[in-house]
């Protein structure tokens, strides 16, 4: 134990770690720094208002309640939430890849805070980091003239996706037998997909509903102006 970290022993033999008060206290100020240091990068050229911060935090606050809000649970590791990663998505969609990448950080560092699993600083990173931070790319199609949303959650969730291939088949490969395969990189292939995958299609189907396209269109909107 150290005054940041704790390491803990789970079910299966693995020594995990989890943040301590000081470590939690920490993790929720990068939160904070990031957040104004993204209005404070973006404000000069951007006109990353007070307003548009005010959105993204209710986006990253919506996100992180969702994600509480489990479907589907998978027995190592992942969950079918209620449409978690949209709302963070929306903040690329909102306001570019800048802010969008940020927004994901923030919301990766969160939920390292909320539901840790960390074996390695590796795994933490790629897990926590890059995979979250990836759900920022729908800020690539920010200008889109047709279906941007669409196009945006569907590159983020591959680039949340890709990232979670790679943690599983790095640092969880060696539980593929237990499942019946014989290759860690395809377990880890089709057990990411099963519940990304649900849910990212789940949330495809419901953004084309012409009530919940006009919505998310009305939301821009008022989140720009």
């Amino acid at each position: 134990m150290s005054f940041f970290i704790n390491t803990v022993v789970d079910e299966w033999g693995d020594t995990t770690y989890v943040p301590t008060t000081a470590g939690l206290l920490i993790l929720i100020a990068i939160i904070i720094i990031v957040l104004l240091l993204g209005v404070w990068i973006f404000g000069k050229n951007r006109k990353f208002s007070a307003k548009r911060l005010a959105f993204t935090a209710l986006a990253l606050a919506l996100g992180t309640v969702t994600s509480f809000i489990k479907v589907i649970h998978m027995p190592m590791g992942g969950a079918v939430t209620f449409f978690s990663m949209l709302f963070i998505a929306l903040v690329g969609y909102w306001y570019g890849l800048g802010p969008g990448l940020m927004t994901g950080f923030a919301y990766g560092i969160l939920q390292m805070v909320i539901d840790p699993y960390i074996i390695s600083v590796p795994q933490m990173l790629i897990d926590y980091v890059f995979a979250f931070t990836a759900l920022g790319l729908s800020g690539c199609f920010v200008n889109a003239k047709k279906f941007g949303l669409v196009k945006g959650y569907v590159l983020a969730v591959l680039g949340r996706y890709v990232f979670a291939v790679i943690s599983g088949w790095v640092f969880f490969g060696m539980y593929a037998g237990d499942y019946g395969y014989s290759s860690g990189f395809l377990y880890s292939v089709v057990y990411n997909i099963l519940y990304l995958g649900i849910e990212g299609a789940i949330t495809v189907i419901v953004l084309f509903l012409p009530p919940v396209r006009k919505a998310m269109e009305y939301v821009k909107r008022l989140a720009k102006s």
